[in-house]
């Protein structure tokens, strides 16, 4: 590719996948330039060759009928918020006008003296300012050739409100004592009122737009939720004074404290003091990092232990958690889209359907059929033609199947989502906190020389207990857990990184590593013990020793335990046609034990973030479709680059963010519950799109042949509508299979 360079761009005015398709193709019609647009995160991603400036690139996009503009450099902001609060009062008064307009015109017996003068006043409103949105897209398509759904819905409420404005000023209709009475086929429609069409077709398609807008908001809160990661003050340290200053202040080459519980302001690398680093949430090792004087450590993880000093080696854009950020950014901007069904046909179904009712039109007044007749039967095939069924038929059964998600803990972002659940043939999983609890717990307790298991267990969990070292606290947890409480301990002292000493019921109590009570104690590892020691690490389990009277007494092992539903979820998997992979960040043996244990066959370990992400890209290069289960930071990049992201609701806001379905419980079965239940939500939007279609395509050589009144047309759309809705609320009786 010739040299240039690669921008994003914040697109406006987008209503629909077909907006986004038609800036794309306008943009990838200039030279040299190659653009993707992506209408979930409102950005176009464009590649600018050199001799061709980013404003020509603005200016292509404003000329086909929308906004652009360069991000600003803050990138905290909600504008979002505002749109879904707008298009929630719309849609909560049109409403509210809406279902009166209904119920007058349904019901006969309450259709009083001057009736339909209240329903035009209550209709009016909503047909102009509740569907104004639609009225103003449809415009600014129309302008550049084109038409959406948005032009379906203009057309069909404006045909709706015109020609009940003809009947009730020009026509019968206005008369008092008019009740809504229609002959089957045909008819003058000049007494009847479609008012009810105009209002409710408004009010549902809202309803659809509404459900769409909030899940689109939550698209770009990824980014956010990184920025929010990151520690917001940190401790200076200048000629040995300390000061408290905002993180954004500091450059490279200061020098900063990170206390015990502190996160790490930034990138660098430590110049005194030692500790353990939580780094599972960019990494997703469960145990904590030993580090020290040289080591390199990064923003936003936890010091779990002693003081540390660090100088800064990256600072702001350039750390790691910055270059994450970047990395969601782009898999999300450059993720493949799929348009809704509805937005595709609707191309080619309006222009001839607006086409049949001018052909309508002027093919009964050649015939001499006269002016009522001519446009009654237009009118009909408009209506007939109405998009409510089609505009129904993704949110109903998306509302439908997301609420019923919601109950067994399975949130589906968006009808975008669905398409991928049903290709998908790959899933990747992540380990910790996925497959596994993510915590340690104690394995394994094993005596040599000492009274018992039980005594070697108390001594150790009563010297741990001043610890607040993950691998100690799960040692006294264990400790309490089968012999009720522990014995106090005296003289505690801790040596980061190695082991602890404390005075238990009047023994020196030491529980360590290896070479720590080999060097400081001086004290014989037996080769039994060392023996031990290697089968437990070669498990992938932490594993320590315990001493006391100068004599090694035993070894405790830790593990991040699996969950018990994991090995069923992988069959499950398996089941539903996919095949499962391990992905981890985690050591080659503690991933092959997890691996064995649930029946996973495939393994790839200790990956970096990015490389996460290469992972799954490399799959898909190979023609596979892949799904993505992960829960921390260091799986958002590799959630965003799937197919479909699925993150655990227990994990980090970031994964959550990035991907596609979120499984509130954490539980791996939810997992294979949300792709069958996305699954059927996909197969029940498809059969509505059909009926939708189905219906309006039998009915208009109806329409045309003057076979229909107009009331009719209406009936056949509310009929239509009724058995899209119906049919989406089968989606209430999906179950969870059991265990």
């Amino acid at each position: 590719m010739s040299a240039g360079q690669q921008v994003d761009l914040l697109v406006g005015g987008m209503t629909c996948t077909s907006c986004a398709a038609r800036i794309e193709k306008k943009l990838n019609r200039m030279p040299g330039v190659a653009a993707t647009v992506n209408y979930a995160t409102e950005k176009a991603s464009v590649f600018v060759p050199a001799g061709t400036s980013v404003d020509d690139a603005i200016k292509t996009i404003e000329a086909t009928g929308y906004t652009a503009a360069l991000p600003a450099p803050v990138v905290v902001e909600d504008a979002g918020s505002l749109e879904v609060a707008a298009l929630r009062q719309r849609l909560l008064i049109s409403a509210a006008l809406a279902l009166p307009v209904a119920v007058l015109s349904m019901i006969p017996v309450l259709q009083f003296a001057n009736w339909q003068w209240l329903a035009l006043t209550l209709a009016a409103p909503v047909a102009i300012w509740g569907a104004w949105p639609f009225h103003r897209a449809a415009w600014v398509n129309a302008r550049h050739g084109a038409a959406t759904m948005d032009t379906l819905v203009s057309v069909g409420v404006l045909a709706a409100l015109g020609w009940s404005l003809y009947a009730l000023f020009f026509g019968m209709a206005g008369l008092a004592g008019m009740t809504m009475s229609f002959t089957m086929i045909g008819g003058g429609g000049a007494d009847e009122i479609y008012l009810e069409v105009a209002s409710a077709v408004t009010v549902f398609i809202l309803a659809g737009r509404y459900a769409e807008a909030r899940a689109k908001r939550n698209s770009g809160a990824a980014l956010q939720a990184l920025l929010q990661l990151g520690a917001k003050e940190t401790t200076l340290l200048r000629d040995g004074v300390e000061s408290r200053i905002s993180t954004a202040l500091l450059v490279v080459g200061d020098q900063f404290v990170v206390r015990p519980g502190e996160k790490v302001a930034t990138d660098g690398v430590i110049v005194d003091g030692s500790s353990a680093i939580d780094a599972s949430l960019l990494t997703g090792e469960s145990v904590p990092i030993e580090v020290g004087p040289g080591d390199n450590v990064v923003g936003a993880t936890l010091n779990s232990g002693g003081r540390l000093v660090v100088q800064a080696v990256r600072v702001g854009a350039d750390t790691e958690l910055a270059q994450i950020g970047r990395l969601v950014e782009q898999a999300q901007t450059g993720k493949a889209e799929v348009q809704r069904l509805a937005d595709r046909v609707s191309g080619i179904f309006v222009p001839i359907v607006i086409l049949l009712a001018l052909a309508t039109l002027a093919g009964w007044l050649l015939v001499g059929a006269g002016a009522s007749v001519a446009f009654t039967a237009a009118v009909a095939t408009l209506i007939i033609a109405c998009p409510c069924a089609l505009g129904l038929a993704t949110p109903t059964a998306l509302l439908v199947g997301t609420g019923r998600g919601a109950q067994l803990g399975i949130l589906i972002k968006g009808p975008q989502v669905l398409e991928s659940t049903r290709r998908v043939d790959t899933i990747v999983l992540d380990k910790t906190g996925t497959i596994t609890t993510g915590r340690m717990t104690l394995s394994t307790v094993v005596p040599y020389e000492c009274g018992s298991a039980d005594e070697l267990l108390g001594l150790a969990g009563a010297a741990e207990s001043g610890s607040e070292h993950p691998i100690a606290r799960a040692i006294t947890a264990g400790a309490v857990a089968k012999l009720g409480a522990v014995a106090a301990s005296s003289s505690f002292a801790s040596e980061q990184g190695l082991g602890v000493q404390a005075v238990v019921e009047g023994r020196q109590v030491l529980v360590g590593r290896p070479a720590w009570l080999i060097d400081r104690w001086q004290i014989v590892v037996p080769v039994e013990m060392q023996a031990v020691m290697g089968t437990a690490e070669g498990l992938g389990k932490t594993a320590v020793m315990v001493a006391w009277e100068g004599q090694v007494r035993g070894v405790l092992t830790v593990a991040d335990t699996l969950k018990p539903t994991s090995a069923a979820a992988v069959a499950r998997f398996r089941a539903l046609g996919l095949t499962p992979m391990l992905v981890t960040g985690d050591n080659a043996a503690a991933a092959q034990t997890v691996a064995d244990a649930c029946g996973i066959t495939d393994v790839t370990a200790g990956v970096l973030p990015a490389d996460k992400a290469r992972v799954i890209a490399d799959l898909q290069a190979q023609g596979h479709v892949v799904a993505m289960v992960g829960d921390g930071v260091n799986d958002a990049v590799a959630l965003a680059t799937a197919d479909l992201g699925i993150a655990m609701g227990s994990g980090t806001d970031v994964a959550i963010e990035a991907s596609d379905l979120t499984l509130m419980r954490s539980d791996l079965l939810a997992a294979a519950d949300a792709i069958r239940l996305a699954r059927r939500t996909l197969t029940t939007i498809k059969a509505n799109l059909f009926w939708a279609f189905a219906y309006n395509v039998a009915a208009i050589p109806l329409a045309m042949a003057g076979l229909l009144n107009p009331l009719i047309a209406g009936a056949a759309m509310a009929l239509s509508s009724v058995f899209v809705v119906t049919n989406s609320l089968r989606l209430r009786g999906f179950r969870a299979l059991p265990v």
